[in-house]
């Protein structure tokens, strides 16, 4: 398989440099890989999903999507609008918005039509059994159903590229293994490249593979 996203000596610290959280970074994730990024709170595996994903800049080195290094404040933000989905821990929902209206949010940053939008989410919703909800508010619905929520919401642009940060690390035992078959389905259907940062060594190993982080760095690879 080519190679989706490489990541090549990335360095990232904050507070003016005093904490620093990756430390040389080298990484490459082939088209369509399921990648399991493993490692304890603190160890950096967050902040590399940023970076990866354009939400975070690194210091030092280069992060290619698909051969190309987004250059400028133009290609990262198409880049975040067209190239990446997000699934984090906790959903972000709007609370005042219905299910439906959360999901159309991505549509209005790349001009889909409302009705293309919302013939997207239904059929979404549908895959992902929430179809039922979404005329609901957030807090009418279940943990599983607001991340699955957020799961309809990063799909619906069809990214080439998912990225999920601890995505059923606030679920019950039921949902987080609802919501991890969910999205590795998702992703091996649609030919995604998934990157999942988890703490759950039980789940990773259900990857395509595994990569372990520990103080910033990558330490294992292929595990």
């Amino acid at each position: 398989m080519s190679e989706m996203i490489s990541v090549e000596d990335v360095w990232k610290s904050f507070d003016r440099g005093r904490i620093e959280v990756l430390k040389g970074v080298n990484l490459s994730i082939a088209h369509g890989e399921v990648l399991a990024l493993c490692g304890t709170s603190g160890c950096g595996k967050s902040t590399l999903l940023h970076v990866i994903g354009g939400l975070e800049p690194p210091d030092r080195g280069v992060v290619r999507i698909d051969g190309k290094a987004p250059s400028g404040e133009a290609e990262r933000l198409e880049l975040l609008r067209r190239g990446v989905g997000f699934v984090f821990q906790l959903h972000h929902l709007v609370a005042g918005l219905t299910l439906e209206e959360n999901c159309l949010v991505p549509a209005v940053a790349t001009g889909l039509s409302r009705s293309a939008a919302r013939a997207r989410v239904r059929e979404l919703a549908e895959a992902t059994g929430i179809a039922g909800r979404l005329d609901r508010r957030v807090r009418e619905l279940s943990g599983g159903e607001r991340q699955r929520g957020s799961l309809v919401r990063a799909l619906l642009n069809d990214p080439p590229i998912l990225l999920a940060d601890e995505p059923t690390g606030a679920l019950d035992e039921t949902n987080r293994e609802r919501v991890f078959e969910l999205l590795l389905d998702l992703a091996r259907s649609k030919g995604k490249t998934l990157v999942i940062a988890t703490h759950d060594l039980d789940l990773a190993r259900r990857c395509d593979r595994v990569v372990r982080m520990r103080d910033g760095k990558v330490v294992e690879d292929g595990v």
